[in-house]
């Protein structure tokens, strides 16, 4: 969902990519709680972050803990930002409750996101 955010607000500033410490494909709620606020990632695919390490990036950018805590050293990047989401693919409840929690975590992203890399720019 962050890549998807950060590619709709800031796309024209930033070239972003994402990646997972354990891919598993895109989850279904996100493509509905991205589609319910006009942004499209149906076609996003689930990439590990092993195709990334030797990149240079300005920026490497981690959303929940487990992710701060499995990432590998980026020696190329010039900033690390870490920003502690949790992950709503581990909850385990009706899916009506799952989907109100996927908005929940869509919107503190989009909210972080806008607020962060206005600010950047």
């Amino acid at each position: 969902m962050a890549e998807g955010i950060l590619r709709a607000l800031y796309g024209d500033h930033y070239e972003v990519f994402s990646a997972g410490t354990n891919p598993t494909g895109v989850n279904s709620y996100a493509v509905k709680v991205m589609a319910e606020i006009g942004i499209d990632i149906s076609q996003h695919t689930s990439k590990s972050i092993e195709a990334f390490k030797r990149i240079p990036f300005d920026y490497v950018i981690t959303v929940c803990d487990k992710a701060k805590e499995a990432c590998p050293f980026f020696p190329g990047a010039k900033r690390l930002i870490h920003k502690g989401f949790q992950d709503p693919s581990q909850l385990v409840n009706p899916p009506l409750e799952v989907l109100a929690y996927f908005r929940q975590i869509r919107n503190e992203i989009y909210d972080w996101i806008k607020t962060t890399f206005y600010q950047e720019h």
